[in-house]
């Protein structure tokens, strides 16, 4: 819940007032540049490294903090940009974008309300509605009510005002800003991969289709326990006003949640695992934002049942895959499952990304998935599973086996690597969903075995 203290009494959510902020905030770090660059100009090559990263930190959150101001599409962009920027923009720049995921700045409800009342009308009045937000974020706020007829507890997710008009403005206000602050690739890749963020922009503010995703995974759930997928409220929907029912739990980071058994917590981690399966392998459809606000953790406790839950809460970041990239995933994950250094080879065939690398690179590649792929392999085909990270039923260790490090260092020494510097959009998605399953398991200090998941 957002500190009363950081209330922001409105929004700019004109088109004007968005650009104006955004240009004094790119004039002066670009006279910050500039400055540097002139005092730096005596100084010795190291130095001058040394001054340009120093600057770039600082006017990257400098620049971060002027749009954390802004809130809407603006603050979504920066967090997507962070999310798959990597493969773009300079480290100091996106661990400054990092930190708009930590801002919870609520609007306040002076200038929710009247937004709120026009998009719902009359039907305002059967709902008693805290004016207290239980949940911020870029494009929106979530607020508690209840049904005053049955005495139901309800979320409202409510669009900021202009969010969904100001996409596009937005979009070519922060490359701008980029541009001006020396801190956009001037690269083909690059424009391609900022459209594909426009695209993503637009189906976030749809909650039409928000809805329908959440109904239609509620579906694919709907014989699973272990699984909560809020109920939409259609009545209470509108194309900026999604209604659904309020599902209680805990974050996944929660010192409850930690301090569970091993049993317990491996149990939480292993559905965590098999819903990113089933999303890849059985439905060709994937929620492809990794933030842990997606998620709570329901506690058998809580509701005097015998198994803990996880809470779905956010269905607007799905993305459908073509046959295509699912039957290059399926390949790629059978090959580690497999452990198999040939076949990893074999599975890349046929995929446009993979045929334009030359045949000798393949193998040095392929050595890097089969690292990426270690928990879907076993003690008995992998004998480079390090000591203890994997026990004798194959549950695996994140924690313990620091993997996400291990395939970022192997990959920056493979032959490969300027094959990796921009993947395909497509892969990115599915790459950042398991560092998201896998963050997930090494938080919960979790142990399972994901080969029970599969179906190889």
């Amino acid at each position: 819940m957002p500190d009363q203290k950081d209330i922001l009494k409105n929004l700019k959510t004109s088109s004007i007032d968005r650009r104006l902020s955004i240009a004094k905030a790119s004039f002066l770090a670009g006279t910050r540049w500039a400055t540097s660059n002139a005092t730096s100009f005596f100084a010795s090559d190291e130095e001058k490294e040394r001054k340009r990263k120093k600057v770039l930190t600082e006017q990257a959150n400098y620049l971060v903090s002027e749009i954390g101001k802004l809130k809407g599409s603006i603050v979504k962009i920066g967090q997507m940009m962070a999310l798959y920027g990597e493969h773009f923009l300079p480290r100091e720049v996106t661990d400054a974008l990092n930190t708009l995921n930590n801002q919870t700045i609520a609007v306040d409800w002076n200038a929710i309300l009247p937004h709120l009342t026009e998009q719902l009308g009359h039907k305002i009045n059967d709902l008693e509605i805290d004016p207290q937000p239980i949940g911020t974020a870029s494009l929106a706020q979530v607020h508690k009510a209840t049904l005053k007829s049955t005495g139901q507890v309800l979320v409202l997710k409510i669009q900021y005002p202009g969010v969904a008009s100001a996409i596009d403005s937005d979009m070519n206000l922060f490359k701008q800003m980029l541009r001006l602050t020396h801190l956009l690739p001037q690269t083909r890749e690059f424009d391609q991969w900022f459209e594909e963020v426009r695209d993503m922009m637009h189906r976030e503010v749809d909650y039409t289709l928000e809805a329908k995703t959440t109904l239609r995974f509620a579906d694919y759930l709907k014989d699973d326990i272990r699984y909560v997928v809020p109920q939409i409220i259609e009545e209470y929907c509108t194309d900026q006003v999604l209604c659904m029912s309020y599902e209680s739990g805990l974050p996944v980071n929660s010192p409850a949640v930690l301090s569970l058994s091993q049993q317990r917590r491996n149990k939480i981690g292993e559905a965590s695992l098999e819903i990113a399966v089933k999303e890849l392998f059985i439905w060709g459809e994937m929620q492809t934002d990794p933030n842990f606000g997606n998620y709570l953790v329901r506690l058998a406790e809580e509701t005097n049942e015998d198994i803990d839950k996880i809470v779905l809460l956010d269905f607007g970041a799905i993305r459908q895959f073509d046959h295509e990239m699912l039957t290059l995933a399926h390949s790629l994950i059978h090959a580690g499952y497999l452990h198999d250094l040939d076949q990893m080879v074999n599975a890349m065939k046929g995929y446009p990304f993979f045929d334009q690398i030359p045949s000798d690179i393949k193998p040095d590649m392929a050595k890097v998935f089969l690292l990426a792929t270690e928990p879907f392999s076993s003690l008995s085909n992998n004998p480079d599973i390090p000591e203890g990270v994997m026990n004798s039923q194959d549950q695996y260790d994140w924690k313990k086996s620091q993997l996400h490090q291990r395939v970022m260092q192997r990959a920056s020494k493979s032959m490969a690597s300027r094959y990796f510097s921009v993947p395909p959009k497509e892969f990115m998605f599915i790459s950042r969903k398991f560092i998201g399953t896998y963050t997930f398991m090494t938080v919960i200090s979790a142990q399972a075995n994901i080969r029970k998941s599969l179906n190889f």
